[in-house]
């Protein structure tokens, strides 16, 4: 796959609006939108071997590694997730988590339904969706117990930060997508779209998005952060056991990881099969006019800009 590109910060671009910061230094945004991403190449709208399992180890290696300087004592010292110094460590990575979601990339139905020509219907598209996710999040419990296996590892915090801000960034791609699947595409500004994803991921409910009140409520600052910070402690200790030493801590990741994204996506699809669609005739109207060729179509980010370099059109 290729990586994930960003266009420039440019508010002209947006109909005037803000758009989201500056990637911080470190690069951990775009690393997670790139991971993000990665999950087309699990649905089978990439090909299979665009991301090598070594290139995923090395990656979770790299994401821990710029996440070491950015987080309290508590976590770079491998500390408890639970007490005061890591509660500001864990707020740290809902600051990364809130400056990576607009970079992720959020293909439109019609972009979808041309990558997957043999969804029928929405629950087949849903499918595809939620397997690709799926196995993607289990991968990325296998990357970090090979990050474990390098001759430096991270501390043990920093290594659940990195898997647990990989795991969230597929999820909320997953999640963006299937609103769009079941016809309910979410509007507003970036902020708002942003703060809705993250919403939707820390209550794990499929909540109505439709309306703008509901939009400018969820996109309010210190309870969403207080949240997603309570959603990613809690995820965070339930993969402590996970962290044992050798291959043994990358299998039960994955099985921790494959488990816990098919249950956050069959709750989020039930709550979307029970709303109707925005528009009644949206399937039909997004049924693709041509090929693309190479497998990969043209999508945005959350931001609604287009993913350079990633569209060959037919």
């Amino acid at each position: 796959m290729r990586p994930f590109r960003q266009r420039d910060n440019d508010e002209s671009k947006n109909g005037g609006r803000p758009v989201a910061d500056a990637a911080p230094a470190d690069g951990t945004a775009d690393e997670l939108a790139r991971i993000a991403a990665e999950l087309e190449a699990w649905d089978g709208s990439a090909p299979a071997d665009s991301v090598p399992q070594g290139e995923r180890g090395r990656r979770m290696a790299s994401l821990a590694g710029a996440l070491k300087g950015s987080l309290g004592a508590g976590w770079t010292k491998g500390a408890s997730l639970v007490g005061s110094t890591t509660k500001d460590g864990a707020l740290r990575l809902v600051d990364r988590l809130t400056e990576a979601v607009p970079r992720i990339p959020v293909r439109d139905l019609r972009t979808l339904r041309v990558q997957h020509p043999g969804a029928r219907v929405a629950e087949d598209l849903a499918d595809n969706i939620t397997s690709g996710a799926v196995k993607a999040s289990a991968s990325v419990g296998a990357g970090v117990g090979a990050a474990a296996m390098l001759p430096v590892p991270p501390a043990m915090a920093v290594e659940i930060a990195g898997e647990l801000l990989a795991v969230a960034a597929i999820e909320i791609k997953m999640i963006a997508e299937l609103y769009e699947v079941y016809g309910q595409p979410v509007g507003g500004s970036v902020s708002q779209r942003t703060g809705a994803y993250l919403s939707v991921w820390s209550q794990r409910r499929g909540l109505d998005l439709s309306k703008p009140t509901t939009l400018v409520a969820l996109g309010a600052g210190k309870e969403l952060r207080q949240q997603l910070r309570k959603r990613l402690t809690r995820s965070g200790l339930r993969k402590l056991p996970s962290l044992t030493p050798m291959m043994v801590g990358a299998v039960a990741g994955a099985v921790v990881n494959r488990r816990d994204t098919a249950k956050l996506a069959q709750e989020i699809r039930r709550d979307l099969r029970g709303r109707p669609p925005a528009e009644p005739g949206y399937w039909a109207a997004a049924a693709p006019a041509r090929a693309v060729e190479g497998g990969r179509a043209k999508g945005r980010t959350i931001k609604g800009e287009a993913v350079k370099g990633e569209a060959v059109e037919g």
